[in-house]
């Protein structure tokens, strides 16, 4: 699906996965089948949903359907502007030019750090020496 209608994209982050389908038209954006005003709820967040849109200037002019799975509510967040800056650099080398110099198409490569056995309980504590 590569033509001007739309394109689908992945979107990563943490351990959130976004399948993000962008479509030509100006309805809103469905995220698991919920609109996405009711899932991410607040300014903030709607500033970070919509910035590949103000970037590439077609803010109205492309809607979007979206799976997300797993993390929490900001890495969901981050995958979904992720698999939308993707979708979008499909359309037109334009966007993702404009895209790619915003940072858009990069993928966080942060993920939580493994917890080491032999150790405490947490990824960097190490155990208390019993002495003085």
């Amino acid at each position: 699906m590569n033509d001007s209608k739309g394109a689908q994209g992945i979107g990563r982050r943490k351990e959130a996965v976004a399948r993000v389908r962008v479509l030509e038209g100006n309805s809103p954006i469905i995220v698991n089948g919920r609109p996405i005003s009711e899932v991410f709820r607040g300014i903030v967040y709607q500033k970070a949903y919509q910035r590949p849109f103000e970037i590439t200037k077609t803010l109205g002019k492309y809607t979007a359907t979206v799976k997300i799975k797993g993390g929490g509510v900001v890495s969901q967040l981050g995958a979904l502007a992720h698999g939308v800056a993707r979708s979008l650099a499909k359309i037109s080398p334009q966007y993702r030019l404009l895209l790619k110099q915003a940072g858009l198409l990069t993928r966080d490569p942060r993920v939580k750090e493994r917890r080491k056995y032999g150790l405490a309980h947490k990824a960097r504590a190490k155990k208390q020496s019993p002495k003085r």
